[in-house]
Formats: structure tokens, C-alpha cells, sequence
């Protein structure tokens, strides 16, 4: 997804771009991935995950414990923030209500989940957690872009933000 559909989506409009990104193509295709990397990630830790987590050594075994943890924790902060953004193009909620800094995706943690922890792990686990860091990683930039877009042209480095710096310097 380009920084240009993002600013096109969100634009300067406040709720308006909130509204238009909620009812865009975009985020039905973000929400149903999103929802299909919960459903698929929850499956696995519950069977295939379970079987491969009694086969690892103890320091592995622990790893993959917390890792999941990590991983579930991570998802369902990403679910919470699709199903708030649903619930706003439903209707269910006001474009003031989806923006309180509770309903905001928790950038705190930041970065991967695994911090080096990954020897021994089994591969498919270790596909999700880089598919989670992938998905939580452009939900946190969507989220500063549509409720923060100041904050998100501040942060040193973001591609939106050089962007927009770059049109501000060049105008027309």
C-alpha cells in the first residue's frame, strides 16, 4: 500500500478520513487479512502448535511459551482495532468514539516479537510472528495516519512523513 493512498484516504479531513478510509476497499481487504491471521495463528497455537511445542528442549520450549504469548497478546490488539474501525463504518460507533486513545493500537512494543529468541522454534510459528510483526507494524503507521496525521509527518524517518515534507517544500 502506497503513502499517497493513505494520505488520499485520510487527507486533512479529520472524521471524514476516518469515514472514507473505513469504507474503502482498503479496509475491507485489511480487515478481512487481519481477521484471517487471528483465526489461522489461533488454530495453529491450539493443534499443530501444541503437538510441536512438546517435542522442543526445555530453553526452545520455554521460548515458544512466552513467544506466544507475545504473539496472541499481539493479535488481539490488532482485532480490537479492526473490529473498532467495523463497528465505526457500521455505524455503531462515532467517528469521536474510535479515536479515544483507548482504542488506539498500543505502539509501545514496537518492533519484533521474537527478539532473538527463535532458535530451535518451529518454522511455522515463527512465519506467523513475521506475518503479525508485518501486519501490526502497518496497522500502527494506518492508525498515527488516520487519528494522528501531525504526529505520524513527526516521526523522523516515516515515509509519509518525508513525503509530506517534500510537498510542503514543493508545493503545486
Amino acid at each position: 500500500m502506497s503513502t499517497d493512498n493513505i494520505h488520499t484516504i485520510t487527507g486533512e479531513q479529520g472524521g471524514d478520513g476516518v469515514m472514507a478510509f473505513v469504507g474503502s476497499k482498503m479496509f475491507n481487504n485489511l480487515f478481512a487479512s487481519g481477521m484471517e491471521l487471528v483465526e489461522e495463528t489461533a488454530l495453529y497455537l491450539d493443534e499443530d502448535g501444541k503437538s510441536a511445542a512438546r517435542t522442543l528442549p526445555r530453553e526452545a520450549a520455554l521460548a515458544y511459551a512466552g513467544l506466544s504469548m507475545r504473539l496472541t497478546t499481539r493479535l488481539m490488539q490488532i482485532a480490537s482495532w479492526l473490529l473498532v474501525l467495523r463497528a465505526l463504518r457500521d455505524g455503531e460507533m462515532t467517528a469521536e468514539e474510535a479515536s479515544q486513545e483507548k482504542y488506539r493500537i498500543g505502539g509501545n512494543e514496537g518492533g519484533a516479537l521474537a527478539r532473538n529468541l527463535t532458535a530451535g522454534l518451529p518454522e511455522r510459528m515463527l512465519a506467523l510472528v513475521e506475518d503479525t510483526d508485518t501486519l501490526y507494524s502497518r496497522i500502527t503507521r494506518l492508525d498515527r495516519e488516520i487519528f494522528s496525521p501531525e504526529e505520524a509527518r513527526e516521526v523522523e524517518g516515516d515515509a509519509a512523513g518525508q513525503l509530506a515534507a517534500l510537498r510542503s517544500a514543493f508545493p503545486g
